[in-house]
């Protein structure tokens, strides 16, 4: 897709209705997010565009870093009974909120409750605690009624849910009811009367936020920011974000579409890069609670119908950014294997799906995808997908919409004539799938699962199964049990694995590679 002399016109009539002069003097880098930021409370909600405005506002207890292993964030010192049941924590003496409290135990001991109440691992991890109480302005104990090899793990966990900390007042809302207010102790500050929803969001440096000393690596170390501020910028039109980029009206496009790549890419001021070293995998998932789709054999139907070569083409492109993995814990990962997808991995076969249709009373019931137009890889996927089941003869409804009503239609429980859905399209982040702990996808814990409430209690006896396995080889071989029934209930379907390439003018220095994209240690010449 080429800029047209409209889309140059769009663009720089948008931007210039964005730009305050007030920000003329300040070093600002100006940057196309994902999506439009509707929901602020990233505890309440999964979606990447709200965990990323997380990372900009809020702090973690821990972090991982690039070997994926757990570092103490806010957490200056802790330590671990002989017995594993007793963790003490001490926090880094002088965090503020950005509201100018200091940071007590009192708030983590909240934050973790509520984030616990929502995210799978936290859950488990809840679970297991007999009591968590703040011992002292700066420490918190954390006893446990029996050991959980993942606690520390868990309060590192980098990708949705976040354990994000709050302020206790705004950590005591129920885990149900979103928090509406932005205030966290993190490395930039929220401007919440410059967010315009549909148009932009305005970060500024948290000048009192006192960055650790390491290095940074992945979400861990010291998060230096390097700019005075940054603006957030929505324009869901492919085109339009290119001719801005081009023109220098913006810095960095998160997630340009595949399709306008080789244009920027003969820009010599424009970079083409995959700063993600581990990849995404695309996720078809189901609503197992309305009909058609609560009859496993119509969900049967089309692990012979969905083609991951098609999907991957249509929102990765070249093929040196995909492959074909019906991995559902990632592919060249400790926990890969392809057992129960064999009906994914070998020919497509409309015969067997229509057998299968068949078998499961399919009466033309209307299918509705639901799809955002402003996500090239939901789109992508959801496009390939309608034209996939209209071959095999199912009555498909595919609607658009933005992200962020698609993120908000998701919870929806009723049925497709009151507004519910029947299929959705999303992404992963590696590290929300490389093991059963963290694949929210798999969980089949009926109205405490995941959009698309699958129900299943062998699949959820093996994934606590899994939590206690002693060793790796005991990891991995429940992992394939669970991989292998997740399957057979199809649970959701993996449409391939790939890397999501972003765009930025080479002014920007210091980019961190990581499977998040973060702001800090970012340099603007």
């Amino acid at each position: 897709m080429i800029p047209t002399t409209r889309s140059l016109a769009l663009a720089g009539a948008l931007l210039v209705a964005l730009s305050p002069t007030t920000a003329s003097a300040q070093k600002t880098v100006r940057f196309v997010a994902q999506a439009d930021l509707r929901v602020l409370d990233p505890i309440w909600t999964t979606a990447y565009i709200t965990r990323n405005h997380g990372y900009m506002v809020h702090d973690t207890l821990f972090a991982l870093d690039k070997d994926l292993k757990p570092q103490p964030q806010m957490v200056d010192a802790f330590t671990v009974a002989p017995d594993k049941l007793t963790y003490r924590f001490t926090l880094r003496a002088g965090l503020k909120w950005h509201d100018g409290q200091p940071v007590t135990a009192a708030d983590c001991v909240a934050s973790i409750q509520r984030w616990g109440k929502r995210d799978p691992l936290g859950q488990k991890l809840l679970e297991a605690v007999a009591n968590m109480t703040a011992t002292d302005e700066r420490s918190f104990t954390i006893a446990l009624k029996e050991p959980f090899p993942l606690l520390i793990e868990g309060l590192a966990k980098l990708s949705s849910n976040t354990p994000f900390m709050f302020p206790e007042r705004l950590a005591k809302t129920d885990a149900m009811t979103q928090i509406t207010e932005s205030i966290g102790s993190g490395p930039f500050k929220f401007v919440k009367d410059e967010w315009v929803p549909g148009n932009k969001v305005v970060y500024v440096k948290n000048v009192d936020y006192v960055p650790r000393s390491e290095p940074p690596s992945f979400a861990a170390g010291g998060k230096a920011v390097k700019v005075d501020r940054v603006d957030w910028l929505y324009i869901p039109d492919g085109a339009t974000q290119a001719a801005a980029l081009q023109s220098g009206e913006v810095d960095w496009i998160e997630q340009p579409p595949v399709d306008l790549l080789p244009t920027l890419a003969k820009n010599p001021e424009i970079v083409i890069d995959n700063i993600d070293p581990l990849g995404n995998q695309g996720v078809l998932r189901f609503n197992h609670i309305q009909p058609p789709f609560n009859n496993v054999k119509l969900r049967q139907a089309l692990l012979y119908l969905i083609d991951q070569t098609d999907t991957m083409r249509a929102i990765a492109g070249a093929e040196k950014n995909w492959k074909a993995c019906a991995a559902m814990f990632g592919c060249d990962t400790p926990l890969a294997s392809n057992v129960g997808a064999e009906a994914l991995l070998g020919p497509r076969s409309l015969e067997k799906a229509k057998a299968l249709i068949k078998e499961s009373g399919y009466n033309n019931e209307r299918i509705v995808i639901i799809s955002a137009t402003d996500q090239p890889v939901v789109h992508g996927q959801a496009t390939v997908t309608t034209e996939t089941l209209k071959r095999a003869g199912l009555n498909i409804d595919l609607q658009a919409m933005d992200w962020g009503t698609l993120i908000s239609r998701r919870t929806s429980k009723e049925p497709v004539d009151k507004g519910g859905w029947s299929i959705f399209h999303t992404w992963v982040v590696a590290p929300d799938v490389l093991t059963p702990a963290l694949n929210n996808a798999v969980r089949a814990s009926g109205d405490g699962a995941w959009f698309g409430w699958p129900s299943d209690a062998k699949l959820e006896e093996l994934r606590a199964a899994w939590l206690k396995a002693p060793d790796l080889e005991a990891q991995k071989k429940l992992a394939a049990a669970i991989q292998e029934r997740a399957y057979e209930i199809v649970s959701y379907i993996p449409t391939g694995q790939f890397l999501i390439p972003t765009a930025y003018r080479k002014t920007l220095k210091g980019l961190i590679v990581a499977p998040v994209v973060f702001l800090w240690n970012v340099e603007k010449e």
